[in-house]
């Protein structure tokens, strides 16, 4: 028997219906030589220190460091999780092959690996490696099943990079709370955390330590083009200069000197890989990377979508034969897909390029038909798939326009830019493309060379502005390129190896940053709490801070996962840094840190925290718990009472934290008495879902066959539907198992 073992039980479900193991059990399907089974993600994790020595229970900076010799692994104290890794041990056990059917990504084959290791694994072992979620996909993975051993650095890198960040983790956050923290808070500290939070930190002190000064530009306005003077400003007090030179030109005739006119192309934007994706989807719709990340996998586990934690914008050759069948069966967009099919589609280098596509390629929509999707998964769905068609669009020609002027000897200039022919940009209209800036450029009319007339010179008053607070935009740009200003996407590409973390793990990153009150929003910037610049002003040890010497550390990882560095040399480097780091923070002075003043709520084990802007704590008012942000324009509210129904604190908690509560009684409405459930829209406002009749309790085929259909009672999202021989949950196909034979008893 052939054990298969998936990540989610959704993806389990679709790999046993492909391989035709349809009988269900408990904890796997089996059927036609296969049984295949799933976890819940890590179902194990490495043990804490008090597991290796009941003396670390105790945080004590003369029991650091704590370097294990070994890292052991256990599996996670739950229950359920306990079961089910019991279930996929005993498989094993009999198993005559198992086939690593987890997320093709180093995370995927390091949950899938210590699962394998825990369980004491010996079977020969296979790995379906596929990019989508796909029927077809599925089927064509099967037939070309790799070697588990291919895959041993990509598992070995995965386990440095987790026991890396444990060693720094528990060593680093025991030794700065013991000596700098006041009781309140615990002071994290993390490989990819600290470094993130310091970038942060010094663009807030760089903002604060900022003084504006005053400049003037001497501009002057001919043909109603606004052209500016080939001179340095005038600071403040050199105004005086600037008026007497005013004065000095503002009677004499402005003359065209040269008119240039070039005609250039522009490719359409790259295709997304993950941190773009996070980048355009900030920008222009103001959601987090953690939001965007969610979004994109929930399309990814409906097919919809290719893998989405890549960090490469291109396709690979083989896909190019595929392209036609996706461009059909873009259902909403075949009018834009019209001019592509014509002709044969493009086929460009900056799309199409083997040797920059590693483990997946670039995010573009599958072959399946996106249908009936709203809200946010819209959005992100068509940013991506426009994206996509641009791709095979010609490129965009424009017109730029520099023109050179001159009043007496002070030589002047204007620019435009004027588009000849849309090419990819016809798949926008008139949407901002990609992450571009757009210029504010001036039509400009025909000019002529040694044409002349008058103008009106004028002097321009400005201020030097400071640097801009990071958005989560800007931020993942600076985590990609460790913390480097870059631009060009060329360079970007080059020094993505030292980005700091990797794209499936920034946005943890940023929500771990607010979790522990180190970060805040005010709008879209993100802006260090007092909690935040104490404890990087606290850390001394400048390696623990650097995002250059972590974007070093991810390099190596990158070997790892290559082949070409060792996972033991790593693992022996980060003790030797680890252990240097405790020897210098014991010699320090000892100095508290000033908290926060709302961090001990934020800790509180009932917080909860404003689901809108993620940072703020509700917090009980006279008529309804609101946001603790409300100052800084957080609107999040929750009124105690609705629809003539006084909620419990119970049911206003679950709504928050759970986004829906469970059925509750009473609610009034036009028509009468209602019972119902209370949702939170993707928009944060409070929605009532009526009730549906409940299952009843009946004993006989007679009786279930007059029952209506009811909330499903396993999973509470579906509704039971009637079937030939037994009542079913509608959300079957999403992993719900409830089922009842007419013959016996239905409960509710």
């Amino acid at each position: 028997m052939k054990v298969c073992i998936a990540e989610k039980p959704s993806v389990a479900k679709e790999i046993a219906e492909i391989l035709g193991a349809k009988q269900r059990k408990d904890g796997y399907y089996e059927g036609n030589g296969y049984q295949v089974t799933w976890s819940f993600g890590h179902l194990c994790e490495l043990k804490e220190p008090h597991e290796y020595d009941s003396a670390y229970r105790e945080w004590n900076l003369n029991m650091l460091p704590i370097l294990p010799q070994k890292f052991g692994i256990k599996v996670k104290n739950d229950k359920g999780v306990e079961k089910q890794f019991n279930t996929i041990a005993t498989l094993f056990e009999h198993a005559s092959e198992v086939i690593n059917c987890g997320d093709a990504g180093q995370e995927g084959e390091l949950i899938q690996r210590w699962i394998f290791s825990k369980a004491n694994c010996k079977k020969p072992l296979k790995r379906l490696w596929i990019s989508s979620l796909t029927e077809e996909a599925i089927r064509e993975g099967f037939t070309k099943l790799k070697d588990g051993k291919d895959y041993e650095n990509l598992y070995f890198a995965g386990y440095s990079r987790a026991a890396a960040d444990w060693l720094l983790g528990m060593n680093a956050t025991r030794l700065f709370t013991v000596k700098y923290g006041n009781g309140k808070q615990v002071l994290s500290i993390g490989r990819v955390q600290t470094p993130t939070l310091a970038m942060i930190v010094n663009r807030q002190l760089e903002i604060n330590a900022f003084k504006s000064a005053v400049f003037y530009e001497l501009k002057t306005k001919y043909r109603e083009v606004i052209f500016n003077a080939q001179l340095d400003r005038f600071q403040g007090d050199e105004k005086q200069k600037g008026d007497s030179l005013l004065e000095s030109i503002k009677e004499s005739p402005f003359e065209i000197t040269s008119v240039e006119i070039k005609k250039g192309k522009e490719s359409s934007p790259r295709l997304f890989d993950l941190t773009s994706l996070q980048v355009e989807c900030n920008k222009k719709f103001g959601y987090s990377a953690d939001d965007t990340l969610k979004i994109i996998q929930n399309l990814y586990e409906k097919k919809l979508v290719t893998y989405p934690r890549v960090d490469t914008t291109y396709l690979p050759n083989d896909v190019y034969p595929k392209i036609p069948g996706i461009l059909n069966n873009m259902v909403n967009y075949q009018a834009l897909v019209k001019p592509l099919l014509g002709t044969e589609i493009r086929k460009s280098t900056k799309v199409f390029d083997d040797k920059k596509v590693t483990d997946h390629h670039a995010i573009i929509p599958t072959d399946v038909k996106a249908q009936g999707l709203m809200g946010n998964e819209a959005l992100v769905y068509d940013a991506i798939a426009k994206r996509f068609l641009a791709a095979f669009y010609p490129d965009c020609e424009v017109s730029n326009t520099t023109v050179l002027g001159k009043a007496k000897e002070v030589e002047f200039k204007a620019t435009g830019k004027q588009i000849l022919f849309d090419g990819w940009r016809a798949v926008y209209g008139k949407e901002s493309v990609g992450e571009e800036e757009e210029e504010k450029t001036q039509i400009l009319p025909e000019f002529v060379q040694g044409e002349s007339g008058k103008h009106e010179v004028f002097l321009s008053e400005g201020k030097t502005s400071p640097p801009k607070a990071f958005t989560e935009a800007t931020l993942l740009r600076a985590m990609e390129t460790a913390g480097k200003q870059v631009e060009d996407e060329e360079l970007r590409d080059l020094m993505k190896d030292n980005g700091i973390g990797r794209p499936s793990t920034r946005a943890a990153i940023i929500e771990t940053l607010f979790r522990r009150n180190y970060i805040k929003r005010e709008r879209k910037n993100l802006i260090p709490t007092i909690t935040g610049m104490e404890l990087i002003r606290v850390i001394n040890n400048e390696i623990l801070k650097s995002a250059e010497m972590t974007g070093k550390w991810e390099f190596k990882l990158r070997q790892i996962e290559k082949g070409e560095y060792q996972a033991e040399a790593f693992l022996t480097e980060m003790k030797q840094m680890v252990s240097d780091l405790v020897v210098q923070v014991r010699s320090e002075s000892a100095q508290r840190i000033t908290i926060a003043s709302h961090a001990a709520v934020v800790e509180k084990d009932d917080k909860i925290v404003c689901p809108k802007c993620k940072t703020g704590t509700m917090l009980k008012g006279k008529a309804a718990f609101g946001c603790s942000n409300y100052k800084s324009g957080c609107d999040m509210k929750v009124p105690f009472e609705l629809m003539g129904k006084k909620l419990t604190e119970a049911q206003i908690k679950s709504l928050l934290e759970k986004k829906k509560t469970s059925v509750i009684k009473g609610f009034t409405s036009g028509s009468g008495k209602k019972d119902g459930i209370l949702k939170l829209t993707d928009t944060f406002n409070v929605e009532f879902e009526e009730a549906q009749v409940k299952v009843k309790a009946v004993k006989n085929k007679k009786g279930a066959e007059e029952n209506k259909s009811g909330i499903c009672p396993l999973c509470k999202k579906g509704t039971i539907l009637k079937g030939k021989a037994a009542y079913g949950c509608s959300e079957y196909k999403n992993g719900c198992t409830f089922r009842l034979p007419f013959d016996t008893v239905i409960v509710p």
